[in-house]
């Protein structure tokens, strides 16, 4: 059964990730420059390497594709494939069963229910029975991966999740518009007030003591308090090279989802 996933980056790649390991066919689609911070755990940082290279996340392969025609290979031979097509013209060439919006765009972005059987759309900004057919929770808290089959998702907080009484502080903002540049490298330990990365020059603090979790690629274009990292506070105790614990409870939303359109006939 083929699913082609909207977005691929950490939250997607949580998504992609359980339903290969469950046996579908995964297809992401993403901008040719993805913007993901955290880029060890996302399928998306294959794009920043030429056509036909591969990245893993937790054993599962993920390769650049170029083409439908490719993707369609790429998932014969059991792994993911990843192609740059934000504005989903390869659709035409595919024989999907599932669309997943995965963006987190808090907005959609031309998603709509006549584009697959069984369409999915990931956090706020879709209204199920609408526009997709299922919704998945994706606020933290008591409903996180929550299946909706009549509605929407919770507005978007603007707040991170908790980590050790820190939440906006831990994200890390452009200070300017312009071309970004990391100076520090994810999983490497940072001090509160270190530079760790520049903005056409104008730098950009740490505002915490932690580890580096997820850091935008060098050369994309930014805009003032465009997010471009953050710093876990729990310094070499975090975890940067797994899935996240929300990513797999929404993987296991989306999972869901499907089984209750499909799991009647896979049985």
């Amino acid at each position: 059964m083929q699913v082609v996933i909207r977005g691929a980056g950490d939250l997607a790649t949580g998504i992609g990730w359980r339903l290969h390991k469950c046996g579908f066919q995964v297809i992401m689609l993403d901008l040719p420059r993805p913007t993901c911070i955290r880029r060890t755990v996302a399928f998306s940082t294959v794009l920043e390497q030429a056509p036909g290279t591969e990245f893993t996340v937790e054993g599962v392969q993920a390769v650049h594709c170029e083409t439908p025609e490719q993707a369609i290979e790429a998932v014969k031979e059991k792994k993911v494939a990843v192609l740059a097509d934000p504005e989903m013209k390869s659709l035409e060439h595919l024989e999907l069963h599932v669309l997943v919006d995965a963006i987190l765009a808090k907005k959609n972005l031309g998603t709509n229910m006549n584009l697959a059987p069984v369409v999915i759309g990931v956090g706020p900004g879709f209204t199920a029975d609408k526009d997709c057919h299922f919704v998945v929770e994706t606020n933290r808290g008591h409903y996180l991966g929550r299946v909706i089959e009549e509605g929407s998702a919770a507005a978007n907080t603007g707040v991170p999740g908790n980590i050790q009484g820190y939440t906006s502080e831990r994200i890390l903002r452009s200070p300017a518009a312009g071309v970004f540049e990391p100076l520090a490298e994810i999983g490497q330990l940072v001090k509160e007030g270190q530079v760790v990365g520049r903005v056409d020059g104008v730098p950009m603090y740490s505002q915490l003591d932690g580890m580096v979790r997820g850091m935008l690629a060098e050369g994309i274009q930014v805009t003032p308090g465009f997010k471009c990292g953050d710093v876990d506070p729990r310094g070499e105790k975090a975890d940067y090279t797994t899935i996240s614990d929300k990513a797999r409870a929404i993987a296991g939303g989306v999972l869901e989802a499907i089984l209750r359109r499909y799991g009647a006939f896979l049985g």
